[in-house]
C-alpha cells in the first residue's frame, strides 16, 4: 500500500472551510441522516477518515487511519451530515485505539476498533449497523454501496456533506492480477475489491474506514486505491473483509467489556 497504492486517508489535516464540493468521486449526496451508522473520525475538528458504528460503544474503521495522528486526540463524530457544522444531531466522543495486532502499516489486516470513552446515545440520527453473522464469500458482480466525506477526486477538496455511490464486487482472480502489476498480493479470504469506471467513480482519499454495504449488509471497510489516482479503474478499490475478522472483533469487544 505504501508503494503500490494509496491508503485512502487524508495525509494532512486540511481545513474544510473551502471544501464546497460533495465527496466521493461521482455518486450523489446522501439523504441527511439516512445512514445513522456513519462516523467521521476527526482530529482538532478536521475530518481524517470514515468509521462505522457497530455498537453503542464501538466504531469499526481502517487501522491506517491512526498512522498520521501524531498530535491531538481522535474524536468520533456521530449523527453528522455536514461535518463543517455543529449540527444538533451530532455527538462528539473521544476514543481508545485497538488496531489489529498483525497490521504492519501496509494494506493487509487493515482494521481497527475504536472504543468510545462514553456510550453513544442511540436515536434516529445515531444507530449501529449489524455485523455479519458468519464468514461467507461475497459473490462477484453484485452492486454494493460506499459512503463517505472523502475527496471528489485525487487532490481535490474533502466533502462538506455525506455522499454515496455504488461499486461492483470484482472476481478475486481479477483483483489478484491487477494487484500483481504493482507487486502486491491480494488475500481473497480477508480482502474484497471492486470495479468502477472513471464516469461512475467511487471512494477516494478521506473515505478510508467507511463501509462497503452489499445487499443491505456490512461487508467491507474502505482501505486502499491506486497510489496516484483514486479514480483509475486499472487498479481496484480495496476493502478489508469484515466477516473474516469476526472472531477478532468479538474477542476485543468482550475483553474490553470484561475489563470495565
Amino acid at each position: 500500500m505504501m508503494h503500490a497504492c494509496c491508503i485512502i486517508l487524508v495525509i494532512q489535516l486540511l481545513s474544510l472551510s473551502g471544501a464546497m464540493e460533495s465527496g466521493i468521486v461521482g455518486g450523489r449526496v446522501a439523504k441527511p441522516h439516512s445512514r445513522p451508522y456513519m462516523a467521521s473520525l476527526q482530529v482538532r475538528g478536521y475530518h481524517l477518515c470514515g468509521g462505522i458504528l457497530i455498537r453503542e460503544d464501538f466504531v469499526l474503521t481502517a487501522a491506517h487511519c491512526r498512522q498520521d495522528v501524531r498530535h491531538g486526540q481522535m474524536t468520533v463524530v456521530l449523527g453528522a451530515h455536514d461535518i463543517t457544522k455543529k449540527e444538533n444531531s451530532q455527538q462528539r466522543i473521544d476514543v481508545e485505539y485497538h488496531p489489529h495486532p498483525k497490521f504492519t502499516g501496509e494494506y493487509d489486516y487493515d482494521i481497527m476498533l475504536l472504543k468510545l470513552k462514553k456510550k453513544a446515545t442511540l436515536n434516529n440520527y445515531v444507530k449501529p449497523i449489524a455485523l455479519p453473522t458468519t464468514d461467507k464469500k461475497i459473490p462477484a458482480n453484485i452492486m454494493c454501496e460506499v459512503t463517505g466525506w472523502g475527496r471528489t477526486a485525487t487532490n481535490k477538496n474533502l466533502s462538506t456533506v455525506l455522499k454515496e455511490n455504488k461499486e461492483k464486487i470484482q472476481f478475486s482472480s481479477d483483483c489478484s492480477n491487477k494487484m500483481k502489476i504493482e507487486r502486491r498480493n491480494f488475500m481473497p479470504n480477508r480482502m474484497l475489491c471492486t470495479t468502477f469506471t472513471k464516469k461512475t467513480g467511487g471512494i477516494c482519499q478521506g473515505d478510508s474506514g467507511g463501509p462497503l454495504i452489499c445487499e443491505s449488509k456490512l461487508c467491507g471497510i474502505a482501505a486502499f486505491t491506486d497510489r496516484c489516482d483514486c479514480n483509475d479503474p486499472k487498479y481496484p478499490h480495496g476493502f478489508t473483509k469484515v466477516s473474516f475478522f469476526l472472531p477478532w472483533i468479538k474477542e476485543v469487544m468482550q475483553r474490553l467489556e470484561d475489563a470495565e
